[in-house]
C-alpha cells in the first residue's frame, strides 16, 4: 500500500498487530466458552437501521460507557468474564491504556455482580509498574513481550525494531506486512500466543467451571462520612465482618490520627514507565 495513503504506517501496523492478537484470543477462548454452555460476545446488538452489529459497550451504574473487546456471558446474557487485548509499541502509552483497563473493569465489576474475572492480554512494551497497577485491580494478565513479537515478525521479513524517529523503517515494515497473506497472518497470531495459550485456556476453564460450589471468600466494609472521607475494612468471613460492626466505635474509627500521612505512603521508584534502554519515549508514533 502506498505511503501517501497511510499517514502513520507505524501506528497502522500497531493497530494491525493489536487486531491480530485480539482475534487470536477470541479464536482460543470462544470454543471453550461455547462448549461449557456460555455465550461469547464480541459486538453489541444489531442496529435495526443499518443491519450491522454495534460496538460492544457496557454502561456502569452511573451511565459511563466502556467499549470492551469481548465478554463471556451466561444464557441470561449476564457478563461473567471481561476480556481485553492491548498492544503498545512505546511504553509512554502504558499509563493511559493500563489505567483505562483498571477504571473500566473496576467500575463494571461493581455494576455487574455476575462478573467473575477480568482478563487482559498485554502485548508489546509494558512496564512492570503498569502491570502491577492492573494486577492490583484484580485483572489477570497474560503477556506477549515486544521481543517475542519482533522475533516472530522478523521471520516474515517485517522489522519492527525501529527507533521512534526512523520513519523510513516504519514505512518499510508496513509495506512488508501488507504483502503477507491471510495464512501467514494466522501463523503469526498462533506463534505470538503459543506461550500463553495453555495458561489462558486453563484459567478460562477454571473460571467457568460450575462444579466448584459458590461460597463467600471476602467481605468488605466501607465507612464513608458526610465530609467525603472513607475507611475500608476487609474480612475473610461474614462472621468476622459482623463482629467488627457489633464492636464498631465511631469515634475511634473516624479518628484522623489513624490514617497514613502524605510522606509515610510507599513510593515506587524501581518500576517506572521506561523503555528497555531506560528512556521515556515522548514523540509520536509514525
Amino acid at each position: 500500500m502506498a505511503e501517501s495513503i497511510i499517514a502513520n504506517p507505524g501506528s497502522t501496523l500497531g493497530e494491525a498487530i493489536g487486531t491480530l492478537v485480539e482475534l487470536e484470543v477470541n479464536r482460543l477462548l470462544r470454543p471453550i466458552a461455547e462448549e461449557m454452555g456460555y455465550v461469547y460476545v464480541t459486538a453489541g446488538p444489531v442496529n435495526i437501521r443499518t443491519g450491522r452489529p454495534t460496538k460492544l459497550l457496557l454502561k456502569d451504574s452511573v451511565g459511563n460507557e466502556f467499549q470492551i473487546d469481548s465478554i463471556i456471558a451466561n444464557t441470561r446474557m449476564q457478563p461473567l468474564v471481561l476480556i481485553e487485548s492491548k498492544y503498545i509499541r512505546y511504553t509512554k502509552h502504558n499509563r493511559d491504556k493500563g489505567s483505562w483497563v483498571c477504571t473500566a473493569h473496576y467500575s463494571l465489576r461493581h455494576t455487574f455482580p455476575t462478573v467473575r474475572k477480568s482478563i487482559a492480554v498485554v502485548a508489546g512494551n509494558w512496564s512492570g509498574s503498569s502491570k502491577a497497577l492492573m494486577e492490583s485491580f484484580d485483572i489477570s494478565l497474560f503477556e506477549v513481550s515486544f521481543r517475542k513479537i519482533a522475533n516472530t515478525l522478523a521471520q516474515y521479513g517485517v522489522d519492527i525494531n525501529w527507533k521512534e524517529k526512523e520513519r523510513e523503517r516504519a514505512v518499510l515494515a508496513w509495506e512488508k506486512w501488507s504483502q503477507l497473506n491471510e495464512i501467514q497472518y494466522q501463523e503469526i497470531a498462533h506463534k505470538l500466543l503459543a506461550d500463553i495459550e495453555p495458561d489462558l485456556r486453563e484459567s478460562m476453564k477454571a473460571t467457568l467451571d460450575t462444579a466448584v460450589p459458590r461460597e463467600v471468600s471476602v467481605v468488605e466494609v466501607i465507612i464513608e462520612t458526610n465530609l467525603g472521607e472513607s475507611r475500608r475494612y476487609v474480612f475473610d468471613s461474614i462472621e468476622a465482618a459482623i463482629e467488627f460492626l457489633e464492636a464498631f466505635d465511631e469515634q475511634e474509627v473516624l479518628n484522623d490520627e489513624n490514617g497514613p500521612s502524605l510522606w509515610a505512603m510507599p513510593t515506587e521508584t524501581a518500576n517506572s514507565d521506561l523503555d528497555e534502554e531506560g528512556t521515556n519515549y515522548t514523540g509520536e508514533d509514525f
